[in-house]
């Protein structure tokens, strides 16, 4: 097997591993939403927020990754977490489009964690966390 072969992505997933601007939870009034009615859950150092309002489309989650100002003063730790988070949940979005009937729509993903941790760490806790919200 040739290695382009072996690197192709299967055609139900097209750009699986991409964070398109599709993806991001921008408008304000899905944001209040998603604080308004949503339910929560935390997986230390995270904190995750979902809801599956009626008036969006199945088949995508639209996703807010927050870390607080409180805890983290200087832009550059806030950044570096944001970027760790981001990176995280780029390699594992998979697990929620494998199930597209089950998964959130809106999804919001909070550091609340006090100190660094590693990206191993905030990894294990996101897939930790998109497993329980597809089995709520």
């Amino acid at each position: 097997m040739d290695s382009a072969a072996a690197n192709e992505q299967p055609a139900s997933q097209p750009n699986s591993y991409t964070f398109s601007k599709e993806e991001h939870l921008c408008s304000k009034r899905h944001i209040s939403q998603l604080f308004a009615k949503g339910s929560s859950f935390n997986l230390y150092p995270l904190r995750f927020v979902y809801c599956t309002p009626q008036d969006l489309p199945p088949g995508q989650t639209q996703v807010l990754i927050s870390v607080s100002k409180r805890y983290f003063k200087r832009a550059v730790d806030r950044n570096r977490l944001k970027r760790q988070m981001r990176e995280a949940y780029r390699l594992n979005k998979h697990l929620l489009y494998q199930h597209p009937d089950q998964a959130p729509r809106l999804l919001g993903i909070l550091y609340i964690g006090k100190e660094k941790k590693s990206f191993h760490s905030i990894q294990k806790k996101l897939i930790s966390g998109l497993e329980r919200c597809l089995n709520r």
